[in-house]
């Protein structure tokens, strides 16, 4: 202790004033040392208290800066901490982390450096993929599950056919009819659109053609590019994103979203969903020691381009409160203005890599990142877009809440593989894991399609002039007509013991609406 308080008694005093801003008692994450006048200070350790990850936080900067090896520090060291963590993986290349990473002269320099004890370390990881499109175990949802909040997001509705989605789920969630995949959200709304069915939501609003036949084609379209193998089952249960390995490590789960960066809004409205899913479950436990779980949400700017006002209020909620569950959410972009306002205040953790100034856009958006960082030593502007890559400009929340002073810091080098790891190995990682086996193979039950069209034979005297949905669907400009007295389809489900087995894990009974939260998602039992 002599030796150190020696070290940061030579540091120059406003250095030293930084430093004192980072001296935790408690557990916390070494980023790396602090860099003051262009010199790297490697006894001016700036950190992150551990049970502060909690409080989200940002990590932006430029192409190229190294926010992906800033995600794979921390996370490494969360691990370590017996700290789950979930990354996105949207260039593919965050892989490594399972494997130990390979000493160079970088490394070592850089480790040397910043007084880093540089050890190549694997961690435990699992790897995912959405609808099993890549290299990972599916990751899908049902159409109930994930409600249509999220599911007008993904099919680009505006404010008023994503209420007329929001009605039909309404009605399939009271009538028990279970909303699997696409088509069976196809086949209710081509029912409520037909001579048939629109009868039954009269008492409730109504549907219009005209908005039933946007949601169609935007299903449509949605199919035709691939996009159907998201939604079904078994469906994922985000439990598993909180497991430990056995040697009481975080599990690392890697969601691999390079097969699908052509969809942005597909996998960000997916990793919204994950969060909403876990936000659910979770019991409240207010301030802990360590977070239950990080969430490393990657390319953020995508999860908010175009969203509705529904949208982004239920993000800000969710992000305010799912801190009180342990878990921490990090946003990972370019630059703070990616983020709205309200939720860029709730992220209290700050990692923010250098940014280019070559445009007039560009330097608007280097003097509104400035002024969301408190006050400091540093002229920021210039401090910004002089930045190395693995260098930072870092502020976080301190032991008792209050943000730390301004730090240029110097980072420490990831000691897992900076790379992928080879497919062959991925590949053999993916079969080896105790969830292939529970979620690899898709399933196709009995659900609403299924049910509506055999009900609607069953409705006909004869099956030879009988519609099933899909005929329903072509017919939603033009519906036949039926005589009056006819009862619909729905009465004869009703009354009919054929629907009595729809009731499954949500415990939903006919006539007993599905509890939904926030983003209209379903809850589940577990």
């Amino acid at each position: 202790m002599p030796e150190a308080r020696a070290a940061s008694a030579a540091l120059p005093q406003p250095a030293l004033e930084i430093a004192s801003g980072y001296a935790f008692g408690g557990p916390a994450l070494d980023l790396g040392a602090l860099l003051w006048d262009g010199v790297c200070l490697p006894d001016a350790q700036v950190r992150i208290p551990l049970p502060m990850l909690n409080r989200h936080g940002l990590v932006a900067g430029a192409t190229g800066t190294g926010k992906t090896k800033t995600l794979q520090l921390v996370a490494e060291q969360l691990s370590a901490q017996g700290v789950p963590v979930f990354l996105a993986d949207i260039k593919g290349d965050v892989s490594g982390i399972s494997a130990p990473g390979a000493r160079n002269e970088k490394v070592q320099a850089r480790a040397a450096e910043v007084h880093q004890e540089w050890v190549a370390t694997g961690f435990p990881a699992e790897f995912y993929a959405l609808g099993g499109i890549g290299h990972g175990i599916p990751v899908r949802a049902t159409v109930t599950s994930f409600g249509p909040v999220l599911l007008a997001k993904v099919l680009q509705l505006n404010q008023t056919q994503e209420q007329s989605l929001g009605l039909i789920f309404h009605y399939a969630d009271q009538k028990g009819l279970e909303l699997v995949d696409l088509k069976d959200l196809r086949a209710v709304v081509a029912f409520l659109t037909s001579d048939e069915g629109k009868a039954e939501l009269k008492n409730i609003g109504g549907l219009s053609p005209a908005t039933a036949g946007v949601i169609l084609r935007s299903l449509t379209a949605f199919e035709a590019q691939g996009m159907a193998d998201f939604f079904g089952e078994p469906e994922f249960d985000t439990a598993e994103l909180l497991r430990t390995a056995s040697d009481g490590r975080g599990m690392v789960s890697v969601l691999e979203l390079a097969a699908v960066q052509d969809r942005p809004q597909l996998f960000s409205t997916f990793l919204m969903w994950l969060l909403a899913d876990l936000f659910h479950d979770l019991p409240e436990v207010g301030d802990a020691d360590k977070p239950k779980l990080v969430f490393f949400f990657d390319e953020a700017h995508l999860l908010f381009h175009g969203a509705s006002k529904a949208f982004l209020d239920s993000i800000t909620q969710t992000v305010r409160l799912i801190r009180s569950k342990g878990v921490g959410v990090f946003f990972v972009t370019q630059t703070p203005k990616d983020v709205p306002a309200d939720v860029l205040a709730q992220l209290g953790n700050r990692v923010q890599h250098a940014l280019r100034a070559f445009t007039p856009d560009d330097q608007k958006a280097l003097k509104a990142t400035v002024k969301t960082f408190p006050d400091s030593a540093y002229d920021l502007e210039e401090l910004l877009t002089g930045l190395g890559t693995g260098e930072a400009v870092v502020t976080v929340l301190s032991e008792k809440g209050a943000p730390t002073p301004v730090a240029a810091t110097r980072l420490r080098a990831p000691e897992s593989l900076m790379g992928p790891v080879e497919a062959g190995t991925l590949d053999a990682a993916v079969k080896a894991s105790p969830l292939y086996g529970r979620y690899a193979q898709a399933v196709d039950r009995e659900s609403a399609y299924e049910k509506l069209s055999s009900l609607s034979s069953l409705s006909s005297p004869s099956s030879r002039g009988a519609k099933g949905p899909d005929e329903m669907a072509d017919e939603v400009k033009a519906p036949a007509r039926k005589p009056k007295d006819d009862p619909s389809v729905v009465e004869q489900v009703v009354g009919s013991g054929v629907f009595k087995s729809l009731a499954r894990s949500l415990g939903t009974q006919i006539g007993r609406e599905i509890t939904r939260s926030l983003f209209g998602t379903a809850r589940r039992r577990r």
